[in-house]
Formats: structure tokens, sequence, C-alpha cells
């Protein structure tokens, strides 16, 4: 089985592998670049970063690799709107968005001609951003890490969200392989979205620490959690998660990060803990299938790994 190059915008992605933009600071140019080089989509996490971090992160990012790159950047805080025109100011190969809708951010894209990428989990929503100018959509199905937007499968999702539209269809949530990736394809998918998997990555940034505990995770260990942004999300049981459910976590300060906080806890605060390799005290988002990775590789390996899987599979 092939994948086959995705148009998007001026751009041509010969193999449309989306590496997800994963915040806070997890997902950085060094990662972002690797995929590109690869072929792929790299994509920077501007959540929890002010505009002239991400801006500094997208040219650092530039230096490294001639291919595609995009950057991510959740609706949710409250400076989406500087986030998002900081990354079309530095003419960003695309934008992806979840844990929320903006329309204007498709009128910021088609001024700049910048393709705009929203992450769905339905066909309603799917539409309505076709009609909105979306270049494509990103379908996200439970098996997601972080902020979740339905309990239903990425595999139920998927066909549904395929018939609805005529732009390109991306599929992620819970995909770590080239089966993932075959069964995507099988069902519409015009490329696929991978996460989780380039954490464990040579290049992913965040602290040895944090790898380790993705390499120990075992299938019971991946919990839903209560998220202050109102979503429910997909994370690695550890004593912080252990005191969420028992409700023992508070707010010492708060600079307002979020746009609707339910005040349990600060999430930025827990998510950049966790990205420094405080496994204790920070949030560990993550996939539902982490349990079946178990080495670090390069992202030229994944890829090999990847690509040489898909070549077994037949159509």
């Amino acid at each position: 089985m092939k994948l086959s190059p995705l148009t998007l915008g001026e751009k041509i992605i010969k193999l449309p592998i989306f590496q997800g933009g994963m915040a806070v600071r997890v997902s950085l140019a060094p990662l972002a670049a690797a995929v590109a080089n690869c072929g792929g989509a790299g994509t920077i996490a501007g959540t929890g970063m002010s505009p002239q971090e991400l801006t500094d992160e997208i040219r650092k990012g530039r230096s490294l690799t001639q291919g595609v790159l995009g950057v991510n950047v959740l609706f949710a805080v409250n400076n989406f709107t500087e986030l998002v025109k900081a990354a079309i100011h530095e003419k960003i190969d695309f934008v992806v968005s979840g844990a929320g809708f903006s329309r204007d951010m498709f009128i910021w894209g088609k001024e700049a001609n910048v393709p705009i990428i929203p992450i769905v989990s339905s066909a309603k929503l799917a539409r309505i951003s076709e009609k909105l100018g979306a270049s494509a959509v990103v379908v996200e199905g439970k098996e997601a890490g972080g902020h979740l937007g339905t309990d239903r499968p990425l595999m139920e999702i998927l066909p549904e969200v395929r018939s609805a539209v005529k732009i390109p269809v991306i599929a992620a949530g819970g995909i770590i392989d080239a089966q993932g990736i075959a069964e995507a394809l099988r069902l519409g998918a015009d490329g696929v979205q991978l996460a989780t998997r380039f954490v464990l990555s040579e290049e992913c940034t965040v602290s040895e620490n944090f790898k380790n505990y993705y390499l120990q995770a075992k299938k019971e260990d991946v919990v839903l959690i209560k998220s202050p942004v109102g979503l429910p999300g997909r994370a690695l049981k550890n004593p912080f998660t252990e005191l969420m459910s028992k409700e023992e976590i508070g707010i010492e300060s708060c600079d307002g990060c979020l746009k609707v906080c339910n005040q349990d806890f600060c999430i930025l605060d827990a998510l950049r803990r966790a990205e420094k390799g405080d496994t204790e005290r920070g949030l560990i988002f993550s996939g539902e299938n982490i349990y079946k990775i178990n080495e670090i590789l390069s992202v030229r390996d994944i890829f090999k790994n990847l690509i040489s899987g898909l070549d077994k599979i037949k159509e």
C-alpha cells in the first residue's frame, strides 16, 4: 500500500504523515523540522507560548528544513488570535486548531493564502468547516491523546466524514504504525496524523523522564481526566491524576491563559511540569496505544518503518 502525495495550498506533502502538534513545548522546531525533512508535515505546538516565542520557534524550524512546516494552536487559549496571526505573518505552511472552533481563522487564512485545518470529530463539523473555507480537516477519534471531542473510535467516524466533504481528510487518534495508517487509508483518509509515536523520537525535546514514563506505560495506565478547558483528556496515570480524581488540586495563581476555565487546576502549569520531567506533579498527555510503542527511534527511522510496513500491506 502506498501513500499518495497531498496538495495543501501551494505545498505538496510527499508523504502525508502529519506530526501532531503537542503542547506544552512537546512539539518544537527540532521535531517538526525532522518530520518535514522526511517528506511529512511537521507541526510546532504554539499553545502555551507568547506570540514572540512562537515566531522564534517558527524561524528556528525554517532554519532546519525546507519542508512543510505548520503550527497547531488550541482555540481555548486567550491569545489564540495573536498566536495564529503571528504564525500567518511568518508565512507558515498551515495552521491546525482544535478544542473549539473559530470562524475568524478561516478569514485570516484566506486573506494570507495560508491553509487552515480544524480538528473535528463529526461529519457535521467537517461540513461546516468545508463551507467556511477549510483546506482540509483532521478527523480525530477517542483514541487520541490530550483533549478529546468525542467518545467514538476513529475508524467509526472516519467514513462518515469522508462521505460528507470533498476536501482532504487526515485521520488521527491512536495511529502508531503502518497497520493503522493502512486501515485509515482504506476508509478514505488522504493522510494521517501521528502524535504519541513522535514523542518517542530522538528529536523530540521533552525530558528523558517524560520519554521513560512513556516507555514504561502499560495499557491500564492510560486514563481519562477532566480538563479545566471543559473537555475530557487522555493522559497517563500518575500521582497528579490520582489527586485530580480526589479533587485535591487547587490553583495557587492564575494568569488567565484560557478563555474558559473551571479553575480545578492550571493545565498549562501541569503540562509544563511534565515536559520538564516532573512525572509526579505533571500532566502527561498520551494516546490510547502508547503501550504498544517500546523504543525510541530517530524520526527518519520511524518514517522508514512506517513506509516499509506499508509496502508489505496489500491494497
